[in-house]
């Protein structure tokens, strides 16, 4: 889940290998990779959607977005209907619309997870702030920046917030936001995880130094392989489109996997291919040879 601003570099053209499996579901990304720059969809990717569920290919939308910010993508919800939110710690059904989502699977952070990740980071790279992601809510601490255009539901030190008898202590926690006004985000992605061991998932989408705290083992590609599991779908037969660190595990896993032409190095080097820049409909250029190779 990133803030307004995009990270850019090189722009080359696809690389497509052929598809020796024939794909049954697409997973991508939408921040940098499916939505472009202004956060729209294009007619083109529209169509390009549109045409892969015609086909009987399923789309998956894969993303740190929380479920209440997937108003980007609700008007082009297909069959299923389900996306996954929060870097893979929920799994919510669209079909409601806006402000009307279910919540079909939550793979919460434990308090006692985060409250440990929240003291051990707080060591290791003083200054860092915190906010967390709930389900439903958004508290962050008061010295934490206006990353999001929202309006947080409490203001408090993340330990009050994630105490016992803290506000909402009866809904799971989601991930919990470290941002550090200071330091480089890849060294920050580095230092967290080493200070946080395997007490929770750190990883980042952010261009600054924002990271993502999810719980153990929580990722994009952990929570895909269950919901493809369910459907019978192996890996060889999913196609993954990303472009920052986040989607690291998700590009590895996928039997055919495209960084974007902007995206993080750590991404290009997971995939098993590259494709243009999300300004150039790099997700809808690969699913129309896909969908060409099937013809």
């Amino acid at each position: 889940m990133r803030e307004n601003g995009p990270v850019t570099s090189a722009t080359r053209q696809p690389e497509t290998p052929a598809f020796a499996t024939p794909p049954r579901l697409i997973a991508t990304d939408l921040d940098g990779t499916l939505l472009r720059d202004d956060k729209s969809v294009s007619p083109r990717t529209v169509a390009a959607l549109a045409a892969a569920e015609e086909a009987g290919v399923q789309v998956f939308f894969v993303t740190g977005r929380p479920a209440r910010w997937m108003d980007v993508v609700s008007d082009h919800v297909h069959g299923h209907g389900l996306a996954i939110c929060g870097n893979g710690a929920a799994v919510v059904d669209l079909h409601g619309g806006p402000g009307a989502h279910r919540f079909v699977k939550v793979r919460d952070l434990a308090r006692g997870n985060a409250l440990d990740a929240v003291r051990l980071l707080r060591d290791a790279a003083p200054g860092t702030v915190y906010a967390i992601e709930q389900t439903y809510g958004f508290h962050q601490e008061p010295a934490y920046p206006k990353l999001h255009l929202e309006i947080p539901d409490h203001l408090l030190p993340a330990e009050e917030i994630l105490a016992t008898d803290g506000p909402s202590a009866g809904e799971p926690v989601l991930k919990v936001l470290a941002y550090h006004p200071a330091l480089d985000p890849d060294a920050f992605l580095s230092l967290a995880r080493l200070a946080v061991g395997d007490l929770a998932t750190v990883t980042r989408s952010s261009p600054s130094a924002l990271l993502e705290i999810s719980g153990p083992g929580v990722s994009k590609a952990s929570t895909l392989a269950l919901e493809c599991a369910e459907r019978g779908i192996s890996h060889e037969e999913v196609v993954a489109f990303g472009d920052m660190p986040n989607d690291v595990e998700m590009l590895t896993w996928a039997g055919q996997s495209y960084a974007m032409g902007n995206a993080h190095p750590a991404a290009v080097a997971a995939a098993s291919g590259r494709t243009v820049a999300n300004n150039e409909d790099g997700v809808a250029v690969v699913i129309e040879e896909m969908l060409a190779a099937r013809a």
